[in-house]
């Protein structure tokens, strides 16, 4: 069974990420979307929140692709998260040059750790390369309108918690 990782915070989940998730989907037979319990970044929302929004987003998703889809929280080190839940790929969404000049480092970190665990890079589709989960909060902070950058039921959370 190959299963792959795919790593983020997911605050909220966006419509990038729900298009990388689909895409990864057709690469692996398990995709675990595994949810940082980042406290630094103080997220808009809590960790159980997050993980039933990747739960519904991703319902449809797993069933359409016939892959299993599921979410993982992890704090530990991603390379070590990968090898709990049994992945041989860590999926990474890029969107443009600066997020491969971080990810460029990961994956050479991750590698001396682990040289077992592949990284898979998946470009955004064009139309999803601009969407931020942190651009997202600060467009709906300020009252506008998010409705191209998510879906219809995390726009509801993202207004029900921001007002």
């Amino acid at each position: 069974m190959r299963v792959g990782l795919y790593p983020g915070t997911f605050d909220p989940i966006t419509l990038g990420h729900i298009d990388i998730i689909r895409r990864a989907s057709a690469l692996v037979d398990k995709l675990v979307i595994g949810v940082a319990i980042n406290r630094d970044k103080g997220p808009l929302f809590s960790l159980e929140e997050r993980v039933a929004m990747i739960e519904a987003e991703c319902a449809f998703l797993s069933a359409q692709t016939a892959t299993e889809i599921v979410a993982h929280p992890f704090e530990n080190l991603l390379i070590d998260c990968a090898s709990d839940v049994g992945a041989q790929i860590i999926v990474r969404g890029l969107r443009a040059v600066a997020d491969f000049e971080y990810e460029f480092q990961m994956v050479g970190m991750n590698r001396v750790l682990d040289d077992s665990i592949e990284t898979v890079f998946l470009m955004a589709e064009a139309r999803h390369q601009a969407i931020a989960s942190k651009l997202v909060k600060e467009i709906a902070r300020l009252d506008g309108d998010v409705s191209n950058f998510v879906t219809p039921r995390v726009n509801a959370a993202l207004r029900e918690r921001l007002g």
